[in-house]
């Protein structure tokens, strides 16, 4: 049921389940990426290396015809500090429970009766979608991964310096202004 990823580029750490052989009991997608599949999140991530990715998901049957996926991601990450650009490693935590339904599922969005879409802010996520009968656990663990990174890390102690263009008494020194070039260019003509 579960597959390892080969040529995809969708995800480094694709895992695609046939729904439709999924057991009632649920099925376990258990992911530890490899040290190649490891390198290729951190490239597609922005990331300086991805130490350590494990996945434990469960897909189970979601009333008739959809999924719902639940489990845990772990992982740790190394960024550069935004600030100093030293190395900054984080550890990630992160709680998966998503339901995923076909396409062509009356149960996939709801509408009012003028054909707009339904959405209460306070109220659960809307189903997502799949087609061709099969899920990937792995591009969807993926995702929330992604979400998970702190798209601003700074290290222990790192505080952005005001960055001034001006010199102690507030004037701009006129070889920096750029205007002032302008003006001088203006002059010659």
């Amino acid at each position: 049921m579960a597959e390892p990823h080969g040529d995809s580029p969708r995800s480094p750490v694709s895992r695609t389940v046939t729904v439709s052989t999924l057991p009632t009991g649920g099925f376990p997608v258990r992911i530890d990426a490899t040290a190649e599949e490891r390198g290729e999140l951190a490239e597609a991530h922005g990331l300086s290396s991805v130490e350590s990715f494990h996945a434990d998901l469960e897909l189970k049957r979601w009333r008739k015809d959809g999924v719902r996926m639940r489990g845990t991601i772990r992982a740790e990450i190394v960024q550069e500090c935004i600030v100093t650009l030293e190395p900054v490693v984080s550890k990630l935590d992160i709680p998966v429970d998503a339901v995923f339904l076909p396409e062509d599922s009356p149960l996939r969005r709801p509408l009012d009766d003028d054909g707009a879409l339904i959405v209460d802010p306070e109220g659960p996520d809307i189903p997502e979608t799949f087609e061709g009968g099969t899920i990937d656990a792995g591009a969807i663990a993926e995702e929330f991964f992604e979400l998970a990174i702190d798209p601003y890390p700074r290290a222990p102690g790192a505080e952005l310096d005001e960055v001034s263009s001006k010199d102690d008494k507030g004037d701009e020194d006129a070889d920096d202004n750029p205007f002032a070039r302008l003006a001088a260019l203006r002059d010659k003509l």
